[in-house]
């Protein structure tokens, strides 16, 4: 598998959270002090969860439309992957407080999505063009080895068999009108835990097939908190955790709660 001397770049669940979102990309030199991309032929990819629990989702999902748009006039590259919340959100504003067929939630999709975190703000300021942007999100991605997701789950393989079929699946889920589909859908992106116990690499235990299928040395996600789902103190969070024999790398600092954002460089 081809490897860049491109310096690569991930970080996950920004929840809102977008002045520290810059603080990070500002402290390890890939924008300037007025947010501008200055991180010349760098590559950076977000692993979801742009939305819902902090104060401006709205604004890190344009931080991020921008970037991607201004890092290519110097080599670079800025790419996001599709989160739970995103797909919360969206059916939040798809489906509304419609009831959901083999769902008992309150309020439907719309009180669901609110119940985890949802913010009315970003609702009310998403717009056409924000969901089309989230509707064309790849789900999944390999980037010099390292296999790139949101989630800490296997269910992605219930989507396809590559990478390309996964993607393809997510889109057209993205783009069905039916409730009940959805919630199948929403399940899935948000599983989480299933490479927790796969410490010693076995032919058939989750990480194992995840990369093997879908490809990629060691598997990298966010999702799963290092703060509540590890059990990393918020104060101590300083840096990704490596786990399952050292095949996946767990970036999610939980800013929400009290953690920080994990900028990781990987190559």
């Amino acid at each position: 598998m081809s490897r860049s001397s491109r310096p690569l770049y991930v970080v996950a669940d920004v929840h809102g959270h977008r002045s520290e979102l810059r603080d990070a990309l500002r402290d390890a030199g890939l924008i300037d002090g007025a947010g501008r991309w200055c991180g010349r032929d760098a590559r950076l990819w977000l692993l979801g969860d742009y939305v819902d629990r902090g104060p401006d989702g709205i604004g890190v999902v344009d931080d991020i439309r921008e970037l991607a748009a201004t890092a290519t006039a110097t080599g670079g590259e800025v790419r996001a992957l599709l989160g739970n919340h995103e797909v919360q959100l969206l059916a939040a504003h798809r489906f509304g407080n419609a009831p959901v067929a083999g769902w008992d939630e309150p309020g439907g999709f719309r009180g669901g999505w609110a119940r985890f975190g949802g913010r009315e703000e970003d609702l009310r300021r998403l717009t056409p063009q924000h969901v089309a942007w989230i509707t064309g999100l790849p789900a999944v991605a390999v980037v010099d080895g390292y296999l790139l997701v949101h989630s800490d789950t296997a269910r992605y393989l219930e989507f396809g068999s590559s990478i390309a079929a996964v993607n393809a699946a997510v889109a057209e889920a993205l783009n069905c009108s039916d409730g009940a589909r959805w919630l199948e859908f929403c399940g899935r992106m948000s599983d989480r835990g299933a490479f927790r116990d796969a410490e010693s690499a076995r032919p058939d235990d989750p990480v194992s097939t995840m990369l093997r299928v879908l490809g990629g040395d060691v598997l990298v996600h966010g999702h799963s908190t290092l703060t509540k789902h590890f059990g990393v103190a918020p104060r101590d969070v300083q840096e990704a955790l490596w786990y399952a024999g050292g095949r996946v790398i767990a970036i999610d600092g939980g800013i929400y709660e009290g953690g920080r954002i994990l900028l990781t460089r990987l190559s």
